[in-house]
């Protein structure tokens, strides 16, 4: 099955009353939007594609959300790339409209769901666009599955806590972090992240350079998944998998082993990550180009959204699409 395939049964499940529907289907500015059922598990996706039909070097377009984030967040992205590539966004297991599982939650365990993903619906070499988290994944995917991917956007590519710590330090966080991970303590925790003071002052102070883009509507994407029946375990069970060296890979190990190009751009005021953590990063593979985008902070897909659609549009433009990986 190809890609065009794979939306026609999309398509054709829609009107028959397949399982793939979810729980609040239908389209929006943010796409068709589905549920895929995964190891059981039900898994929010959104589409979109060119209302004029596919360009000749065109691509299917895969994108990841941040962690506490949800595929909305690239709702000034999805229509502008779909006018020349078919687009999806899909909400990582555990967050947003997909099911709070209780699942082993780390980095491995969402590079299976975007291969697996990828496996029942496109099936074509396609381009993924990561932001923070989403990066890291869509990073460990190319790696492990380069068939998969033609091509890499990175927006923001924080570096696994192991590679920031020194091994003594690393093992004293961990253990001190391992003894707060307890449903006593993180119960008031994960009660004040369901407060909209709070993540609004969160996403002011530290994600938005421009404060002007903390709406009310921004602040309730953010609360909503928190509200989901189960969503406090998987509070407490990514809590725990923080405390592990497994929940993410080392990104500078990883970068070496990508064969394909890769577009990593990061906001020049981002405080949540730090342009400094990155800059080396072109060094350790000649495929990465890096882009800096002055006065944009970490959610730099939103505060400078014409700028990165431009950049990622150009950027794909330039791709060999016809070279094998």
């Amino acid at each position: 099955m190809d890609e065009e395939s794979g939306l026609a049964m999309v398509e054709i499940m829609t009107e028959t009353g397949g399982n793939m529907i979810g729980h609040a289907p239908g389209r929006s500015h943010l796409g068709f939007q589905r549920d895929w059922n995964w190891r059981g598990w039900r898994v929010r996706y959104t589409f979109l594609r060119p209302a004029q039909g596919l360009e000749a070097g065109s691509y299917p377009v895969l994108f990841l959300h941040g962690f506490g984030a949800s595929l909305s967040q690239w709702q000034a992205n999805l229509k502008p790339l779909s006018q020349h590539h078919t687009v999806y966004a899909m909400d990582l297991l555990g967050f947003g409209a997909s099911e709070k599982a209780p699942a082993a939650y780390e980095t491995n365990l969402w590079v299976e769901q975007v291969y697996e993903f990828w496996r029942s619906l496109i099936r074509t070499p396609m381009i993924v666009v990561g932001h923070s988290l989403g990066a890291v994944v869509a990073l460990a995917a190319a790696a492990k599955y380069p068939d998969m991917v033609q091509g890499l956007t990175l927006l923001t590519l924080p570096p696994a806590r192991q590679e920031m710590l020194s091994g003594r330090m690393m093992k004293l966080a961990l253990g001190v972090e391992g003894l707060f991970a307890t449903p006593l303590i993180l119960g008031p925790v994960f009660a004040l992240f369901r407060s909209p003071k709070l993540i609004g002052s969160v996403l002011r102070s530290a994600a938005y350079h421009d404060r002007s883009f903390v709406t009310d509507e921004l602040v309730d994407s953010f609360i909503a998944p928190i509200l989901d029946k189960g969503s406090s375990r998987v509070f407490y069970r990514l809590a725990k998998a923080r405390t592990s060296t497994t929940y993410t890979p080392a990104v500078r190990s990883l970068l070496p082993q990508i064969q394909c190009s890769i577009l990593l751009l990061w906001g020049e005021q981002d405080k949540i990550v730090p342009l400094a953590q990155g800059k080396d990063f072109p060094r350790l593979n000649p495929k990465v180009t890096l882009v800096t985008l002055p006065n944009a902070g970490h959610c730099l897909y939103d505060e400078c959204a014409d700028r990165v659609n431009q950049k990622v549009l150009s950027w794909i433009a330039t791709l060999d699409f016809n070279t094998e990986i």
